[in-house]
């Protein structure tokens, strides 16, 4: 069954097209995220999803009808957002209940959806705290709880993590996951990170201003970008992009070849390369060199290497995964 339907989307702030005919189908279960850089139009486009925004034109359907024009609080979802948005003033428990209590849930029913949720995010120490109480990551889990307390059709993430430091964000990102294979929700997730994209999703959405670029799975994304923009954004460090003609290929305008799939030697190779600058990570070691033909380059090495800024190397491509790109930055297959 198709959760979540959007039919050619569009919005338009005064003279500026921000969305420009977004068409996405979304399947009962999956776990979608929209990633992309910053204002290209994937906050816009959940918030039009969520009944916070009007679409200028185009339809939403969810679970087979039509909301455009449906308040956010009868579109059956549920909404996290960055600043976690509790109320002060109540406590945990207030919090995660607030919702069913307003829609007139019993309090039988409320207090054992509280009870589930609280279990499942680890939230039943808490239950008495207020927001104040609470730091940064334990009120996000609060913020989840609520929206998992509501049984919705949909869940909304809206940039859930960037506000904890990179290990809370780890660990959250691991509740979430979890939630998603307990709850067979389906859920529909916002971030420029695409390490956080790559990490949750069944589904990648990349966009750039304002249109979708290309819809896969993470591997699919990686292994077979559309274009240039998808081939830079997804994976770290990004892609090398090279003038093809300055390695003899005729039939592309640009080669593409990411750090990972670059051989480093001290003898013998490809391409001759001064070593720019070394970044020794423990696990992997970043290269940045330099080639007169073809600029700067990131070769990503497995484990410790000790190579000295300004030494000589030689580099060696994997020709079974370089990726031709045409003048337009279109992928030739």
């Amino acid at each position: 069954m198709t959760a979540l339907e959007l039919k050619s989307i569009k919005k338009t702030f005064g003279s500026t097209d921000v969305l420009h005919g977004i068409d996405l189908s979304v399947e009962d279960g999956e776990f979608v995220i929209f990633v992309g850089p910053s204002g290209c139009g994937k906050s816009t486009l959940l918030r039009i999803i969520a009944g916070l925004e009007d679409a200028t034109s185009g339809t939403v359907e969810i679970a087979g009808a039509v909301v455009n024009g449906t308040p956010p609080a009868k579109r059956g979802i549920a909404m996290v957002f960055q600043s976690y948005a509790l109320y002060p003033h109540l406590t945990v428990k207030g919090n995660m209940s607030l919702a069913m209590k307003q829609e007139g849930a019993a309090k039988s029913e409320i207090d054992d959806r509280v009870d589930v949720a609280s279990k499942m995010l680890g939230l039943d120490p808490l239950l008495e705290r207020r927001p104040a109480e609470l730091s940064g990551g334990q009120r996000q889990r609060v913020a989840i709880g609520r929206a998992v307390v509501r049984k919705p059709k949909l869940f909304l993430f809206d940039e859930p993590l960037s506000n904890l430091d990179a290990a809370l964000r780890v660990n959250t990102r691991l509740e979430i996951a979890r939630l998603h294979r307990e709850l067979a929700a389906t859920m529909v997730y916002v971030t420029h990170d695409q390490v956080e994209a790559m990490t949750l999703a069944d589904k990648i959405v990349v966009m750039n201003a304002g249109r979708i670029e290309q819809v896969g799975t993470p591997m699919e994304l990686y292994n077979s970008p559309a274009n240039t923009f998808v081939a830079g954004f997804i994976g770290s460090p990004q892609m090398n992009f090279i003038d093809a003609a300055a390695l003899g290929e005729k039939s592309a305008k640009t080669l593409g070849i990411r750090p990972e799939h670059i051989g480093v030697s001290e003898t013998s190779g490809d391409l001759s390369c001064e070593v720019v600058h070394i970044e020794q990570l423990g696990a992997d070691t970043n290269l940045y060199l330099s080639n007169e033909k073809v600029g700067l380059l990131t070769a990503r090495l497995f484990g410790e290497h000790h190579f000295a800024p300004g030494s000589n190397v030689f580099v060696t491509f994997d020709k079974a995964k370089q990726h031709l790109f045409d003048a337009d930055g279109r992928a030739i297959r």
